[in-house]
């Protein structure tokens, strides 16, 4: 896998109409990790590709009347099985951690990229997840700014208003995976 023009090579891209320039063509400099599953609970399926892409049927489960007319975005997911669908280039702003704080700094996706896996906050990560976020991690890190002292989850940048990845994301082995030379 490589990084051309802010896109992955070699995965799943599904292109997201909700981004934007980041302000002053700022390099992104902070990692955010976040859950996501719909309807929540449930995985695979094509409905956080449409929610991503502003396609999202409010008809098709009760819960997706609410939540259907937002205009949200990730960088990234990470499917259970470990398959990486990109959204939007990384050199782009997604609209993904919302009313956001880091070290005092506000608007987070000003200065972010954000990736979602595909889960809850009740039910534990896949190994498959763990391996393909490791990888795309030590590419970002590669690339941009971004440390492992850069890399926090949304509940983190969002607290009171937002609990993801939730406390089944297991960050000691996630920290030590991209410490580790042989995952590249």
């Amino acid at each position: 896998m490589e990084l051309i023009n802010g896109w992955l090579t070699g995965v799943k891209r599904v292109e997201s109409p909700h981004y934007d320039d980041r302000p002053d063509d700022e390099i992104p400099s902070l990692l955010v990790i976040h859950n996501i599953s719909l309807p929540p609970g449930e995985f695979g399926g094509p409905y956080i590709d449409r929610l991503f892409t502003g396609t999202l049927d409010p008809n098709q489960h009760p819960y997706f009347a609410g939540i259907s007319q937002l205009r949200v975005s990730a960088h990234c997911l990470i499917r259970r099985d470990g398959e990486i669908v990109q959204y939007v280039p990384f050199d782009k702003r997604a609209w993904h951690a919302g009313v956001s704080l880091f070290e005092g700094r506000e608007r987070c996706n000003d200065f972010s990229i954000g990736i979602e896996m595909e889960g809850t906050d009740d039910r534990d990560f896949s190994a498959e997840q763990y391996h393909s976020l490791s990888v795309v991690t030590q590419l970002l890190m590669a690339h941009y700014p971004i440390s492992a002292g850069r890399i926090t989850g949304h509940s983190d940048i969002a607290p009171g208003r937002k609990t993801d990845p939730g406390p089944h994301f297991d960050w000691a082995y996630y920290k030590k995976s991209i410490s580790d030379e042989s995952i590249r």
